[in-house]
Parts: C-alpha cells; structure tokens; sequence
C-alpha cells in the first residue's frame, strides 16, 4: 500500500471513530438466565453489504481475470460476523439476558443445516467421479469442514505436490472455520470478562491489535500460516466487534441527529475503499497484511453509516440486493464445490459458459437451500430435536468424511472398478536400500539436495545425477539392480533448486549444486559409470514455458517449440564441460533419453459414475493424452541431435540409452499415459515409480552387460 493510500484510509477511519463516543458507564449482574436472547433491529443494508460479499467472492472464483481483487469479499463477511455476533453479546450481558446455551443452538441452527446439506452433496458427487486420492482427501476435508478447522488443514497442505486449489471442492471452508473458531471463543472470553468486571472495550481493542500485529508480523515469516491462521484473522471480525460497541453507546447517547450529512459521507466512504480494493488488491499481494485494511475499513465504515444513510438505504436496502445477502451463506457454500467439481469433470479450467452456467445453478441451490431448508429448521419448532438431530447429523458426516481417508478413498467404489486410480502407478519405493550418504559430508549441504544416497548394500559402481527427472527415476532404478552394481544418486528437485548436467553460472541458476554433485562423484573412485538423467526443457530452457510447479498451468505441449531453440550450442557446450570432468577422472558417462511429456494423469482419466445421464458427459476421452509417437520423434529430433554430437565428442566413453519403446507403443505407434494397466506417470511431466521399475531394470541390464 503507498503512503498516500495508507493515509486516505488513516482519515476516513479517525473521522468514523472521532464521530463517535467511547465510553461505557453502566455495568449489571452478568448472572445469565434462561430469557432468550434479544437481538439487534434488521438491517436490510446490512443484507446489501452481505450481497457485495458474496458477488465479490463468486465472481473471483468463477472469473479471476475479471475481478481480481474479489476474495476480499470474505474480509467483508468477517467484519459483518463480528458486528452482528457483538452486538448480540454487548446487549445481553447489558440486559442480563445472555445465555450460552441458547446462543450455540442460534448458531447451530443458522450453520449446520446448509453446511451439513453441502458436504453430504460433495460426499455423493465425489464417490461417483473421484479417484481414490482424490476422495482420500475430500474425505479429509469433509471430517474437517464437520469439526470447523478447515482452515488448520489445508494450511498444512500447501506445498509443491499438493493438488491444485480448483481440485478441492471444500478449499472455501477455510473462512467458515475461522469464523466458528471465533464464535466459539469470543463470547466465552467475554463472559468471562463481563463475570470478572473488567472493561470489555479494552479487551476487544488489545485482542485486536494483537491479532492485527501478528497478521503484518507474520506475513513476513509465513504468508501460508497468516492467511489462514485465526489468531491473525480475528482482527477483522474483532473490527466488527468494536464497531458493535460503539454503535450501541453511540446510539444510546444520541449523538448523530437524522439528517447529519456524516452517515452519508461514511457510507460513500465505505463503497469507494470496497470499490478500490476490488479493483487493486489481487492474489499477488501480500495478503492479508496491511492491504486487509481496505476492506475491513471500508465494511465498518458502510455499517457504522446506518440504514438512513442514502447508499444503504436506496442501494444496498433494495430488494435485488437484500435478495443475494439473505441467500449469501448457502451461496457460498454451494459455488466453489460446483466449480470445483467441473474443473475435476473437464480435467481443465471450464470455458466461460460452463462457469456462467455454474454460477446460475449455486444461486439456484442457494436459494432452494434457504427456502427449504434453513428458513423451517431456524424458525420452526421443536427446537431441541432439531438441534440434537443436526448434531447427530453433522457427526455422521464427519465420521463418513474419516472412513473415507482412512480406507484410502474405499477403492471398492465402481468409480475405480471403472479407472485405473493413480496409486496403480505406486511400487513400493527404493525398497529402503538406501542411506543418507553420497560423498557430501556436511549436513547442511546433502540437504540442499532431494535425493543423496547410496545404496548400503555395497557394490555401489553407479552413480545417477539430474534434476526432477532423475528423482523421478532412482526409486525404480535402486528397487531393480543386482549385485553386479548398485547406485549413489545425487539430484532431484530442493529448496534451493535441481542440479542438472550444466556448469555454466551465468545461465544456470543451480550451478552451485552442480559443482557439488560433479565433485563428489568425480572423488568417489568406487563409481565406474554416471547416469546423466535431466528434463529436455532444462537443457534448451523452456522452464518458463511449462510452469511444472504448478499442476493447474502445466503446459504439456512445450515440446513443440524445441526445434526452434537457439542453444543448441550453448545446451551441447554446458553437457560436454561436465562430461570431460567424468571421462578425465577414466568413469563412462550415459545419457538418458528424455520422456514424453503428457498431461496430468488425473486429466487423462474417464470420470464414470453410475448415472446413465451423466455418463454421455463424462465418458469422453482426452485425445491430447495420446501423442503419436512419430510426433514425439519429431518434436525432439533436435535433442537427439545433440546426444549423438556428445556421443560423437567421446565415441569410447558416452553412451545413449533410449527408453522411448518402453513409454510408447511401437505397435501402435502412441506414448500413451497407462500401459499393464497402471500409470506411466505421477505429475506433471514426470514418470511413475511403476514406470520407473520397467526404465530401472532395462538401465540395470543394460550396465552391467556393458
């Protein structure tokens, strides 16, 4: 945020609050009784703020590019919980009228119906069009979105394997479990308060600034934990809270007559710092940090207006707006599981009438779930077997949710009887052959490296060293060696990047962890032959091209642009200097081929289930998960070029070995993605361990005969 927008939300924020009175006088027994719980006037403006929100959040979903900035639309959402939750609590511990008990069952009945309705909904869809690990991890998710710590969960999920966020139809229960979180802890904290005398102003504003220090605090240590965690989330729905407070005294010390012009200006205020953030803030910010304070003013400010004031009254008080904001909590929790579900079902980001459709199709649900649903079970009696059978309900979800991860995503369904699930691609790793040793012997530096091992079986001739790609291949290729000749593997993918058969620093950004690799293995004389094993787009550098970090961007069809490279030079003279460091030291060097580059397997799948209806859209093929091997040769035939060249450099010392026929079907003339029906491949561009094992035991042989 610049200096000139930090103070332009400074002011908007010190006029609110020097508009309003800070002080609270009276103070009654906090005994609660068994009254029920009174509750502040509607505010159909409020309903209006709640439609902003929930617009905001369903169109960054539906359409990123279009509203960049729209998830500030939960930011929103928590500052109204945290007003409206307050307000609720300040003027009942007032009354002497607030009851514990009661408030959970209010909470209860507004949650649990459409949430428990949702997850039931995604455990159907899913035990019909997921795969194993994928309903593995929807099972998770269900057992946390039923135990409200979603939020805790996919924090811990976050990393370079992990499934992409479109692949999690639960992903947005995140904000629901800090909310629950805070709706558990805050009233207790301030009844506990209200119980022991102490000044319940001073204790919301010191929670607060807490939290806010920790959310601008912790975004510089771990951005993944800040967003998500709720100790730096509670500042905004504790915003709310202070709002809450003001707003009751100010409104009892009738301070602001109706026709001040102030409601009106904090209104306009408001709108125009909601209208700036969607516009401004996008996911490549720093997020929450002090860019939270956009939307978080920008609500307080629009709320503290009041319902007189002329935009809430004539814009978020009109029916179309009150409309979405009394169905904005079930809408969103039905738009992101079925947008979601059709990014898993077209195994790529649905076009633009497929997620219109969607949209259409929440509101739809949206509003069927509270017509049908929540309005009976909120409003209607008997309240106690309502409430003892939504939470008898919601533990069964959660318990299906936990059979579902702990039976590895009940492989029994027809869904995988149908498909082939991933874990067919999964052998059993090294078979624990292997040692944290590879001719590094400082600690600090063999962890720089995925992999830097050795096979503690002895006999180690062999030495494998690459980026990703050799990572991919050594458990096989240590699984399936003989005591002709075991393996030393330095290589795969870390923290600070992945070796690769180049010594160029200027053009290598991991020249270091090359340097180290080549060292060690040109010092470790036990080692007779090195296994060279390295991404084509490392070579010709089309990491750009491919994004393989992220699953959702994966451009599998970069080998198209290879014949066009211009390093075909540099590539040959970066490989050649780390040859000649092996062939000087009298070692044998083998280049492997590189494979084919297909896409996710998950996108290569049929996604059946066992309605006939939908099966005439589900059953379709992805044609581009089956490259013509005549198109493969031809896409790499500059690669190949360069192999024989380093070959032709060092006839009595380099060799080339081509696993092409093992990915690809000669007879048929196809790479293709599955072959003795388990999967060739892992993710993204890399092989399978299965596949691995079948490249591992024809490397093996072709060593030792040599």
């Amino acid at each position: 945020m610049t200096k000139q927008n930090a103070t332009f939300v400074a002011f908007c924020f010190f006029g609110w609050f020097k508009a309003l009175p800070i002080s609270m006088t009276s103070r009654q027994s906090p005994l609660a009784n068994l009254s029920h719980l009174s509750h502040p006037k509607y505010r159909p403006d409020i309903d209006g703020l709640r439609a902003i929100a929930i617009l905001s959040v369903v169109a960054f979903h539906a359409f990123p590019g279009f509203m960049k900035g729209g998830f500030i639309g939960v930011d929103i959402f928590f500052v109204i919980s945290g007003y409206l939750i307050s307000t609720i609590i300040f003027e009942n511990l007032e009354q002497d009228t607030f009851n514990l008990s009661e408030f959970y069952i209010r909470r209860i009945k507004r949650i649990l119906p459409a949430l428990i309705l949702v997850l039931v909904s995604c455990f159907i869809f899913g035990w019909n069009v997921l795969f194993a690990d994928e309903f593995k991890q929807l099972g998770k998710h269900i057992l946390a979105g039923a135990s409200f710590v979603s939020n805790i969960v996919l924090w811990k999920e976050v990393g370079y394997f992990d499934n992409t966020a479109e692949s999690k139809p639960l992903l947005h229960l995140w904000s629901l479990g800090i909310e629950e979180q805070f709706y558990i802890i805050w009233p207790l904290l301030l009844w506990f308060a209200w119980r022991r005398n102490f000044n319940l102003l001073i204790i919301t504003i010191f929670v607060a600034t807490v939290s806010f220090a920790l959310n601008v605090y912790g975004l510089k240590q771990d951005a993944v934990a800040t967003f998500y965690s709720p100790q730096t989330r509670f500042w905004e729905l504790l915003s709310g809270s202070l709002l809450a407070w003001v707003t009751l005294y100010r409104n009892r010390k009738k301070q602001i007559v109706d026709n001040n012009m102030l409601p009106h200006a904090l209104s306009f205020s408001g709108l125009f710092l909601l209208a700036y953030g969607l516009w401004r803030i996008n996911k490549d910010l720093s997020f929450p940090g002090i860019w939270a304070l956009i939307p978080v003013i920008g609500a307080v400010l629009i709320i503290s207006a009041g319902p007189k004031a002329w935009p809430n009254r004539t814009i978020l008080s009109s029916k179309p707006f009150v409309w979405l904001g009394l169905i904005s909590f079930p809408l969103y929790l039905w738009h992101w599981p079925l947008l979601s579900f059709a990014r898993v079902i077209e195994s790529q980001t649905p076009d633009k009438n497929i997620r219109m459709a969607t949209v259409l199709l929440s509101i739809m649900l949206a509003w069927l779930t509270y017509k049908f649903v929540e309005l009976p079970i909120r409003f209607g009696k008997p309240i106690k077997a309502k409430v003892s059978s939504l939470i008898v309900l919601l533990l069964l979800v959660g318990l299906a949710g936990y059979n579902i991860y702990s039976r590895d995503g009940l492989k029994f369904r027809e869904m995988i009887k149908n498909n082939i699930s991933l874990t067919s691609g999964e052998d059993g790793g090294d078979g624990g052959h292997m040692i944290k040793k590879c001719g590094i012997q400082e600690e600090s530096v063999r962890k720089i490296f995925q992999v830097c091992a050795e096979d503690k079986r002895g006999n180690v001739r062999f030495a494998l060293m690459g980026d990703s790609k050799a990572d991919a291949m050594y458990p096989g290729l240590v699984r399936t060696s003989s005591p002709e000749g075991h393996w030393l593997v330095i290589g795969g993918f870390g923290p600070n990047g992945a070796p690769t058969p180049l010594l160029d620093s200027d053009l290598d950004p991991n020249h270091r962890l090359t340097v180290l690799a080549v060292d060690a293995i040109v010092k470790n004389k036990a080692i007779d032959t090195v296994v060279l094993v390295t991404a084509i787009r490392s070579i010709f550098l089309l990491s750009d091209d491919v994004k393989s970090g992220n699953r959702a961007t994966y451009n599998y069809t970069y080998l198209k642009k290879l014949n066009a490279t211009t390093r075909f030079d540099i590539g040959y003279e970066e490989m050649n200097r780390v040859i000649n460091k092996f062939v000087a030291v009298g070692k044998k060097v083998v280049l492997v081929v590189d494979n084919p580059a297909l896409p996710n397997p998950e996108d290569c799948m049929n996604r059946r289930t066992s309605i006939t209806l939908v099966n005439k859209v589900l059953g379709k093929v992805n044609q581009d998960c089956y490259v013509p091997l005549d198109v493969f040769n031809a896409e790499i035939k500059i690669y190949r070029q360069l192999l024989a060249k380093l070959q032709a450099s060092h006839p009595d010392s380099v060799e080339i070995f081509d696993p092409t026929d093992i990915y690809c079907n000669k007879d048929r003339r196809i790479c293709e993605p599955v072959k003795n029906g388990r999967f060739m491949y892992s993710y993204t561009d890399h092989i399978s361990d299965y596949a691995s094992g079948l490249v591992g035991r024809r490397l093996n042989e072709f060593l030792v005969k040599k």
